[in-house]
């Protein structure tokens, strides 16, 4: 029976991350004979968990095989993205459709657990009056810029809003009255799993994210395994020492990290404008630098270089098959890609760095935040039928 569930899952997993799949395919996929398939697809649509439809435009002689979708609008999971300037709740579907979606400002106004707390349960709320009655509500997941204790969603340590020790996993439960788990990861993680599930990493088991919100984020997946290390809270690249004489000072009390060098803060130094803050702020710079304007291609070249240490660092101990750039460092590297690719060629070992590919995000924005909804769906896609959805 635990295999059978399994196979329930794993099923339900490739229809889930991939979208549409022929029986064939799920066949091969799997390693299984199609009258496996054709038996665990009944029961997942008995479920109401999937469809199966005849493919569109089949021609030619012999019986298609039918493709197997996921019942998007029917369930789904509450997904959160707390980054420190913004807040997003969204209503994802099954197959990691975005159905709906809210998005608030953050102001950065420190240790602010309850007024976040609030705002994400006020939108939840709103999105879940919004779903369509017959619709059903698989699990919560969240993202949080900072360091998550795994099992209870505490924030070990936020630097930027001065997070410590911060029960936000369970206040956001109790505040949305769902009886659901909020299952939290920290937003690099997330973000890493995301991008190698549908994004710019698929196929790509040993891969490095690198997100930029404020600071710098990491997510490293070794063999397709996310890199936790001994307590969950491995891959904190952006406090990887970069620049250890003269270094700026980092929130985290160093000096030199790579998120001091190449975050938000040492983008508007580097570009004089130290007075401004926030994402748009960061753009308009890379704009400049992008038009030609030398001040700011000069600060941008020098983010560059620091991003490139940082990078060469990373592909000597890991030797990823690919690095990802996301959320603001998707803007970043595209302006200091040269740059990058220099201090690469410089300071990474040939072996290592020779079948590295360096890419942008395929999720853009949304790498966190689908990030959070798989975690949400992580109960359903283990064990398919551990509820009855049939009524």
């Amino acid at each position: 029976m635990r295999r059978h569930r399994s196979s329930l899952g794993t099923l339900l997993h490739h229809v889930h991350v991939s979208g549409p799949l022929s029986r064939a395919a799920l066949a091969e996929r799997m390693g299984v004979n199609r009258s496996t398939i054709l038996g665990l697809t009944a029961e997942l649509a008995a479920a109401g968990l999937v469809r199966e439809e005849p493919p569109s435009g089949t021609t030619g002689a012999g019986r298609p095989s039918f493709v197997v979708l996921p019942e998007s609008r029917r369930f789904w999971v509450l997904a959160f993205d707390v980054a420190v300037d913004r807040l997003t709740a969204a209503r994802v579907g099954l197959g990691g459709l975005v159905l709906d979606r809210r998005d608030v400002a953050r102001s950065r106004a420190g240790a602010d657990l309850d007024t976040v707390v609030r705002e994400l349960a006020t939108m939840g709320r709103e999105l879940v009056a919004a779903a369509p009655p017959d619709s059903v509500a698989a699990g919560v997941g969240a993202a949080y810029c900072g360091m998550i204790r795994p099992g209870d969603g505490m924030v070990r340590y936020g630097p930027e809003m001065g997070w410590v020790d911060q029960a936000f996993g369970a206040e956001l439960e109790r505040a949305l009255g769902l009886g659901l788990p909020v299952a939290v990861g920290n937003e690099a993680h997330l973000g890493a799993l995301a991008e190698y599930a549908r994004g710019a990493g698929v196929g790509s088991p040993d891969l490095i994210y690198l997100h930029g919100d404020v600071g710098v984020g990491g997510g490293i997946l070794v063999g397709g395994k996310l890199l936790g290390g001994e307590s969950g809270y491995g891959a904190e690249v952006g406090h990887m020492l970069v620049n250890p004489v003269g270094g700026r000072p980092c929130l985290c009390g160093s000096a030199g990290c790579l998120e001091a060098e190449t975050g938000e803060h040492a983008i508007l130094a580097a570009a004089g404008r130290p007075e401004m803050s926030g994402r748009e702020a960061v753009r308009a710079v890379i704009r400049d630098a992008e038009a030609g304007h030398l001040a700011e291609a000069a600060a941008m070249a020098g983010i560059g270089d620091w991003l490139g240490i940082g990078v060469a660092n990373l592909i000597n101990l890991f030797n990823p098959g690919v690095v990802i750039f996301g959320g603001v460092l998707r803007e970043v590297y595209a302006v200091a890609a040269p740059e990058v690719a220099a201090r690469i060629a410089q300071h990474a070992m040939p072996v290592s760095r020779e079948r590295a590919k360096l890419r942008l995000s395929g999720l853009a924005d949304d790498a966190t935040l689908l990030g959070a909804a798989d975690r949400g769906f992580a109960a359903l896609l283990a064990d398919p039928l551990q509820h009855d959805f049939s009524s």
